[in-house]
């Protein structure tokens, strides 16, 4: 089927992308990392925030990873050019005393949250960070657990939590198991959603449901194509997992496995989490691992869809309205060498080695 957006690894849609860990970038620290094909410069100034920066100096082009924070700005190693948080020029040493041009760097909003730094790749964020439903505007323990890579793209990733077809195929679970409905949230959110009871075709199903009769709970919610939540669990007892995957130089997918929980108080309350998200960082990499074989020799064609790609034609079809960031846009930075255009002195004429 002809898409727009849907598995082109060009085709980048204004989001919030995970960037790195948060431990990875120190106070003081300025680290040079490549996110979606773009080259940037990120620091965590004297204040604890982090800025994200376009990689290279508006003088000549030296990488600002090279560099050195000062307080919350970071200087550039070549000509010693300093740029504010927001990307903005605040001193050019060789001009001292003199009036200074307006010049800047590109500057991209981000954000911490659950071990995690994020980069909307946009001018202005339009969304908060994902949350998992269930833990909306509550406080939360995370714990940042495995990374992992695909042979696709991340939204044919997304798309096997919710194919049908495939729990009782690859895992041979019951076909009435799983039913997906699928409710748009938002412009940038999907959510589909399932009730079922424990399965009986396996010895531990059946002894499960010598013990539980109730309802099971699994709950995906999606953000941008890239961006998923699980909630999964009996009534009493949900585990909370959050996949946040980008697109990698070659086309494959990144992926970063999120354990969550809602916080609870005193020594009793910490040790509930802590088994809480251990547990649910295990139950994280089997779903990070599940199902391998096939995503290392996919070559993804959705030809002929059935009533059973229902929740992944509804996938397919939100994803096709978001809007794009214009991030290859704006200098592709690493893509290719750019064209030197300057204004000549004494003159109204543009020089261009191009």
């Amino acid at each position: 089927m002809d898409t727009r957006v849907f598995n082109h690894p060009e085709a980048v849609v204004q989001g919030w992308y995970w960037l790195a860990r948060s431990r990875e970038i120190r106070r003081g620290q300025v680290v040079s990392l490549r996110l979606l094909g773009r080259e940037l410069a990120v620091y965590r100034g004297g204040d604890g925030r982090v800025a994200a920066f376009d990689a290279y100096c508006a003088h000549m082009g030296a990488h600002l990873a090279e560099g050195r924070v000062e307080g919350n700005a970071l200087r550039c190693f070549f000509h010693r050019w300093r740029y504010e948080a927001d990307g903005r020029c605040s001193d050019i040493p060789c001009l001292a005393g003199q009036a200074r041009p307006q010049i800047s760097v590109r500057c991209w909003p981000t954000a911490e949250r659950y071990g995690m730094v994020w980069l909307w790749t946009g001018e202005t964020p339009t969304d908060d960070l994902p949350e998992v439903p269930e833990l909306a505007g509550k406080a939360c323990d995370a714990l940042v657990a495995n990374r992992f890579r695909k042979r696709c793209h991340p939204n044919v990733v997304l798309i096997n939590a919710i194919d049908e077809q495939h729990f009782a195929s690859v895992h041979h679970l019951p076909g009435s198991i799983l039913t997906m409905e699928a409710v748009p949230r938002s412009v940038s959110n999907i959510e589909f959603r399932n009730l079922g009871k424990v399965p009986t075709s396996k010895r531990l199903g059946r002894l499960l449901a010598r013990f539980y009769q109730g309802p099971l709970t699994y709950t995906l919610s999606y953000w941008y194509g890239s961006l998923g939540t699980v909630t999964l669990g009996p009534d009493f007892l949900h585990l909370h997992l959050m996949f946040a995957l980008r697109v990698g130089d070659d086309g494959s997918t990144e992926g970063q496995t999120l354990a969550l929980t809602r916080q609870r108080r005193g020594p009793l309350g910490w040790l509930v989490n802590r088994l809480l998200l251990y547990g649910t960082a295990l139950a994280a990499r089997y779903f990070a691992w599940g199902d391998t074989r096939v995503f290392e020799t996919i070559r993804f064609d959705f030809r002929h869809p059935i009533p059973a790609d229902r929740a992944v034609l509804a996938f397919i079809r939100h994803l096709e309205s978001q809007p794009l960031a214009r991030w290859h846009e704006i200098d592709r930075t690493g893509a290719r060498p750019r064209p030197t255009r300057m204004r000549l002195a004494g003159t109204d004429q543009e020089s261009s080695d191009g």
